[in-house]
């Protein structure tokens, strides 16, 4: 128990060293260390039983927030700075997989009621219009990549930065997802009083953005935080790792609140940097064929429904356009998936089988794959 209190009276230390709020400017004054290392006993990490939670991804809100949701993601709009609080949403190793190009084509949010910003306020602004989710996180679906461009995922973010530092940011966070089948990603600026706009509907550039990354899948549940400066940086990314727990002080959003209370203080206290990849992996496009056997532009987005009504997110070679879970909403024979997918059975403890197969029933040889 001493030993338990020890770590946690570290974490502390360390989250109150690293921030520190200057009420002169209303500005956040981040200072990191470059020697320093936070590596954290995970033993109580360990003994996390992981349970089944619907959009885990989502950080808590009000009836009075202005919430959007989209088909891979879902984000809360702030009218006052004209983007995103938080944009928050699910990547899996499939969804990596991409089968569709980026569109660029830019566009108003039409689910935002008070009228997102536009190109107006990024013209001759010298800022990027730096994406939150990112494009490349949603090639997995047509329909995700085209909505991954409305201006409510926008920020204004320095060239140097958007291009550089949070790019490898993106990268790296798409090598998570395939290294630990899924992980649960939120995202955003730091939104405070008194900061520069630009364009006629005073788009606010942030001076600080934030990601919060949730593996919570055996065997190694794990969680961490970033805190970067809108500015271009060679600096390695572990230097701007911290904690959960560090981002939330700073931001003032609860993030996976859905999660048992002592299951979220353990995860949000603790970062274990040696836990995590941090080298890129290459993501891998994925193609398919119509009917005729003709090439097309890659893997489609499932047609099916699941119980609650919603588009099936996974995606499907099928020429019938159906997954192997919604085959028999289709009116075609099945047919065999041409690249593997990750196994839905579970396992005795309860979790997801990581397991990938090629079985049309979805399931790998231990669950009754065919």
């Amino acid at each position: 128990m001493m030993k338990k209190t020890i770590y946690i009276a570290i974490i502390l230390f360390i989250s109150t060293a690293l921030f520190s709020h200057s009420d002169s400017n209303t500005q956040y004054k981040i200072s990191y260390s470059d020697s320093l290392k936070l590596h954290i006993n995970t033993s109580a990490i360990s003994n996390i039983t992981p349970i089944i939670i619907d959009k885990l991804e989502l950080p808590k809100f009000s009836p009075s927030d202005d919430i959007i949701h989209h088909i891979a993601y879902t984000l809360s709009y702030n009218e006052t700075h004209e983007q995103a609080n938080w944009v928050a949403y699910e990547l899996t190793s499939a969804e990596t997989q991409k089968a569709f190009e980026r569109t660029n084509k830019f566009k108003p949010d039409p689910l935002v009621k008070t009228f997102s910003a536009n190109s107006s306020d990024y013209a001759e602004s010298g800022y990027d219009r730096g994406h939150l989710a990112p494009a490349s996180d949603m090639g997995w679906s047509a329909t995700a990549m085209a909505e991954s461009f409305y201006y409510s995922n926008m920020s204004p973010q320095v060239p140097g930065f958007n291009r550089g530092i949070w790019k490898k940011m993106e990268e790296l966070v798409r090598t998570w997802a395939v290294d630990n089948n899924n992980i649960y990603i939120t995202t955003g600026p730091i939104l405070t009083p008194g900061l520069s706009a630009i364009g006629p509907d005073k788009v606010s550039v942030p001076n600080y953005y934030y990601k919060v990354i949730l593996d919570y899948t055996l065997p190694s549940i794990k969680g961490i935080g970033f805190i970067i400066a809108n500015a271009a940086s060679h600096e390695p990314l572990q230097s701007f790792a911290v904690t959960i727990d560090s981002v939330e002080k700073l931001t003032g959003i609860d993030f996976f609140s859905q999660l048992p209370d002592a299951q979220e203080t353990i995860i949000e206290q603790t970062v274990c940097v040696d836990c995590w990849t941090w080298s890129v992996a290459n993501t891998k496009s994925v193609k398919r064929t119509d009917k005729n056997g003709n090439a097309s532009s890659g893997a489609m987005q499932c047609n099916g429904l699941n119980k609650t009504g919603a588009r099936c997110r996974n995606t499907t070679t099928n020429p019938s356009g159906y997954c192997y879970l919604h085959q028999p909403q289709s009116s075609e024979p099945i047919q065999k998936e041409k690249f593997s997918v990750q196994c839905s059975g579970t396992t005795k403890k309860g979790t997801r089988c990581k397991h990938m197969t090629y079985s049309p029933n979805g399931l790998c040889f231990q669950h009754g794959g065919n």
